[in-house]
């Protein structure tokens, strides 16, 4: 086995393929390193120009009051740009950077709605799950020039010797098929590879030298599970190829039979399961939200208003009241963002789920997983947003018991707490990144991609001990 994988090896290194795909796969990783170290900055900035903003507006309002800071809220929440994202764009243009902590809808002389989360959309396009291949990012280089290389390399590994009649001298030896197979498999596999890794070493040496880009540990961690996803892939396409080339008598045939597999699998699949998966229907009503917003409101106040101006305005009776109007308005409103923002994240998990029947799309979901874009980046990031309302919430109401002059009656100044907070003191909004969570949400993913290896693998086997030569 390992006399046949060195002799593929060997005849691979000195083919015309072999130098067309080192080049083409370094011209595309510096085009990608080069237009990265273009944009990461300028992101960058923008994050920390949106942080400061954010701790700037916690400042003006915990030096006012704790009323203020309560009805105010956080503001804008930032999403902070992944240092990988040239692994994988991901969508990321179509997706948004950051969440609103601070809806405010009205306010009367005595009374001011108080802060909701109002979450950005989900995506504005739900074609836009398929794969993007207006960008040279490494999901575009792996799904696509990759896969292609791989086809490339095995067209010809068993039709080819047929040709020649080389296959049935090797056979006429005492070898047994299998090793014969897995010798050609990781001749292949290793001739790939050499290119691939060295254009890898090469981008992320370019990457490196900027000052801009900071890849810590955990970034290493998940460049090496990308490599690892890319590899396998590149199995699939490398078995596909094997099989073909087992179940046909010339090589020409087994290379116009693979590049029709790859149109449909790789470029025409993708873009009509996409086109299929964004015309299916919405789950639920979206068009009339801000009317039902509308309604929800007046309703609220009918119920309210004849039981609030019954009580004197200063008695305590009619300051709780007003307290609970002004947080069951805040607490349905949010209840109907958090209903299309459901609405919208089930769309595209049904978009997604349709999508997965192709192999580049399914790349291209676990490369997003892992370098930290696309739309589970977007979830995780929704999650951190959600996690730190429930924090400043509860710092907001810890911080009002601990004062004896409040009512404890949130919703209305008279109820508060009216005096300054230590802007140190109040929670700052993180966005972080957590690997657990993405390899859950990437094991179905890695899963069907094995097995897509395993059963084209076991078919070129099947296809190779029925060779007759």
């Amino acid at each position: 086995m390992w006399h046949i994988t060195k002799r593929e090896i060997y005849d691979n290194l000195n083919s015309l393929r072999f130098t067309l795909a080192t080049v083409l796969l370094l011209g595309l990783m510096l085009t990608n390193a080069i237009v990265h170290l273009r944009e990461h900055p300028e992101r960058i900035q923008n994050y920390h120009n949106a942080v400061a903003e954010h701790h700037n507006r916690l400042k003006a309002a915990a030096d006012e009051s704790l009323y203020k800071l309560a009805q105010k809220g956080p503001g804008y929440l930032p999403k902070k740009p992944s240092p990988l994202r040239f692994c994988a764009e991901g969508g990321e243009t179509y997706l948004s950077e950051r969440a609103q902590g601070g809806h405010h809808r009205w306010g009367t002389d005595t009374l001011e709605s108080f802060w909701i989360l109002a979450y950005p959309s989900a995506t504005p396009n739900q074609r836009n799950v398929r794969p993007v291949v207006t960008k040279v990012d490494w999901g575009f280089i792996i799904g696509y020039v990759l896969s292609l290389v791989a086809l490339l390399f095995t067209f010809d590994s068993i039709s080819g010797e047929r040709e020649r009649g080389t296959l049935r001298l090797t056979l006429a030896n005492s070898i047994p098929r299998h090793s014969v197979l897995i010798g050609k498999f990781l001749g292949a596999l290793i001739s790939i590879s050499i290119p691939f890794t060295l254009s890898i070493l090469i981008n992320l040496l370019v990457i490196s030298t900027s000052s801009d880009v900071h890849l810590g540990t955990e970034a290493w961690g998940r460049l090496g599970i990308i490599f690892s996803i890319a590899l396998l892939y590149t199995c699939l396409f490398l078995a596909l190829g094997l099989l073909v080339s087992a179940r046909v008598q010339r090589s020409a045939v087994s290379l116009v039979i693979l590049l029709l597999v790859w149109i449909v699998f790789v470029v025409f699949m993708p873009s009509t399961l996409a086109s299929i998966a964004g015309g299916s229907p919405s789950s639920g009503p979206t068009l009339d939200f801000w009317e039902r917003s509308e309604k929800l409101g007046d309703e609220l106040s009918n119920e309210y208003d004849s039981k609030r101006y019954k009580e004197p305005e200063d008695s305590t009776k009619r300051i709780e009241l007003d307290g609970e109007f002004v947080i069951k308005d805040a607490e349905q409103q949010e209840k109907l963002h958090v209903e299309r923002l459901n609405q919208r994240i089930e769309q595209v998990n049904r978009a997604r789920a349709i999508t997965r029947f192709s192999p580049v799309t399914i790349v291209q979901h676990l490369l997003e997983s892992f370098a930290g874009t696309g739309f589970e980046r977007h979830l995780q990031f929704l999650e951190n947003v959600q996690t730190y309302a429930r924090e400043f919430r509860a710092f907001i109401d810890d911080t009002d018991r601990a004062d004896p002059d409040s009512l404890h009656i949130s919703g209305v100044p008279a109820g508060m707490s009216q005096k300054p907070v230590s802007p140190e003191s109040v929670p700052k909004f993180e966005d972080t990144l957590n690997l657990s969570k993405d390899f859950n949400t990437a094991t179905t993913e890695l899963l069907l991609l094995v097995l897509f290896v395993v059963v084209l693998l076991s078919g070129a086997y099947l296809a190779f001990v029925r060779v007759e030569v």
